[in-house]
């Protein structure tokens, strides 16, 4: 029999209940009698194919986090305001809300985001939903279920509807026993975070899809992300970040790493652009669908010696959380991305000197410091 073009009386029963969001997320291997959305054995890897005059339909999860607003203005500029959307499920500041579309989104209500994919014609999801590393370890259980769950809600959808997929992935999806300099793409991988070990499972997980169902998975291992608009996040690499915003407010620094962990970093620039790179690389030019991208590594020693030629009275101290340092010494010391150099043209634009004075020129401003506060 072909693929039932509507739900079945059994599972517009199951649909109708309340709270049954995690029932439904299985709802299209159980119920349709036939595995996410079969897809013929020549089928393109391409999702959708746009002309020049038709641009994708974008839908950002956990769009409030560090990269999803810088991520729908590039995309916004790019496709159009209308066409991106971003969600979350905490309330939006004022100059997010009013930039472009944006709406409540809970990645863990499978009836909800499917609703959400169908109700606005989504062609392109960019996954951003998850607790990240220092974060995760304080909440495990959280954790597995924003960061395992709602991955799996995504990947049944996306396979489902034919999106083109994008997961993000980590420094922190290597461990211990990954070789740390460099770090190549394909390794062993046996992260000892929860947030680690959840994007090994959303690499695979991609992968599979992508071999078994044809979804248009598409993943960059991202290193420590610095920018200048958002407040750190819970993440490791975070000194990174609060090291700029104390210099400018106060003068004096904590940082919780030792001076010497060296560890991947990249201005947001650089990484957004990445991304939208990745997403726009025609299907046959990727010999893999997991990437590691690259730009700089350094330690807080360098970093607070970069800082200290902007601002040469800032007063550092070393004061070491041993948890974000056991974390960071089984991160990669340095990124291997010549396969996404070779295969789709990457290429970062900021080191560490452009990152310092970039970040001291968007600080440094009025309306900079408005926007922060906004953050706050």
């Amino acid at each position: 029999m072909p693929v039932i073009k509507s739900l079945s009386r059994a599972v517009r029963q199951v649909l109708q209940r309340p709270g049954c969001g995690c029932q439904v997320a299985v709802m299209p291997v159980r119920c349709h009698g036939f595995s996410p959305r079969q897809i013929t054995s020549d089928a393109s890897f391409h999702s959708v194919s746009f002309s020049e005059t038709d641009h994708p339909r974008v839908l950002i999860t956990g769009g409030l986090g560090q990269l999803g607003v810088g991520l729908a203005k590039l995309l916004r500029k790019r496709f159009g305001k209308n066409n991106v959307i971003l969600s979350d499920i905490r309330k939006p500041p004022d100059h997010v809300f009013y930039s472009g579309p944006f709406i409540y989104s809970d990645i863990l209500d499978y009836k909800n985001l499917r609703e959400i994919v169908v109700n606005n014609r989504i062609t392109w999801l960019f996954h951003y939903s998850a607790l990240l590393s220092a974060v995760g370890e304080a909440n495990v259980p959280l954790a597995r279920s924003v960061n395992i769950n709602g991955l799996h809600n995504i990947l049944d959808i996306a396979a489902e509807h034919n999106l083109r997929l994008f997961v993000p992935s980590t420094i922190g999806a290597f461990g211990p026993t990954s070789p740390r300099n460099p770090t190549p793409d394909l390794c062993i991988q046996r992260p000892r975070t929860i947030y680690g070990v959840s994007k090994v499972h959303a690499e695979l997980m991609g992968e599979y899809y992508h071999y078994r169902y044809g979804l248009d998975f598409r993943c960059l291992r991202y290193p420590g992300i610095i920018s200048a608009d958002s407040q750190p996040g819970g993440g490791t690499t975070d000194y990174a970040v609060q090291i700029f915003h104390d210099a400018v407010k106060t003068g004096k620094f904590q940082c919780n790493l030792k001076p010497d962990t060296r560890l991947p970093m990249m201005y947001i620039s650089d990484c957004l652009r990445a991304t939208l790179e990745i997403m726009e690389a025609p299907a046959e030019s990727l010999s893999m669908r997991t990437y590691n991208i690259g730009a700089m590594s350094f330690t807080p020693e360098e970093l607070v010696q970069e800082v200290q030629k902007h601002i040469p009275e800032l007063e550092v101290a070393y004061n070491v959380d041993a948890v974000r340092q056991a974390i960071a010494d089984s991160w990669p010391m340095v990124f291997d991305d010549s396969n996404a150099r070779r295969d789709w043209g990457w290429k970062h634009d900021y080191d560490l000197p452009d990152l310092v004075t970039t970040m001291f020129s968007f600080l440094g401003s009025a309306s900079s410091i408005t926007r922060i506060a906004q953050v706050n």
